[in-house]
């Protein structure tokens, strides 16, 4: 199993989207690198943090697995659509996608400001400068339980899936 860490703004789709819906396509992402982990390397029952980005707290909402490994996002295909992309065909599409399942949302954001004074972060690509952009970040497990575990110290971690406002 491998760990993730996937970026959505929750004004356009937030942990409690997602909650709702149960499993959703995770589309439009368009950075290559980001695409890379999707098509090549997320597999399902893979785990996955939900943060929220461009958020007042940014930072981890809740957990979510990988129901649905790489496949092309539709939405590259699609005129109409703002994610088309006139160079993808059927053929040799340009964009891929997952599916993701629901799981847990944290009793309230744990946000980036503290997450940066984790000492077992210092090397990821969540705090490393110039990835602030990617969608989708690889996480190692020391990376994956110190998160859970400074959820579960700040009292985050819950049955409760509907404390984040």
């Amino acid at each position: 199993m491998a760990y993730w860490l996937i970026k959505s703004n929750p004004s356009c789709f937030g942990i409690k989207d997602l909650k709702e819906a149960g499993t959703e396509m995770w589309d439009g992402v368009r950075n290559y690198r980001a695409r890379n982990f999707m098509r090549d390397d997320m597999q399902v029952g893979d785990k996955a943090f939900f943060y929220h980005s461009s958020a007042k707290p940014s930072g981890v909402a809740g957990v979510v697995t990988i129901s649905r490994a790489g496949y092309p996002d539709t939405t590259q295909f699609y005129p109409e659509h703002r994610h088309y992309d006139p160079k993808a065909t059927a053929d040799k599409p340009r964009w891929y996608m997952v599916d993701v399942t629901f799981e847990q949302t944290f009793n309230d954001i744990l946000p980036l400001s503290e997450l940066k004074f984790l000492p077992a972060l210092e090397d990821s690509l969540l705090l490393k400068k110039g990835c602030e952009q990617l969608t989708i970040i690889p996480l190692e497990p020391k990376h994956w339980y110190a998160i859970m575990d400074m959820a579960e110290k700040l009292h985050l971690l819950s049955e409760d899936t509907d404390s984040i406002e």
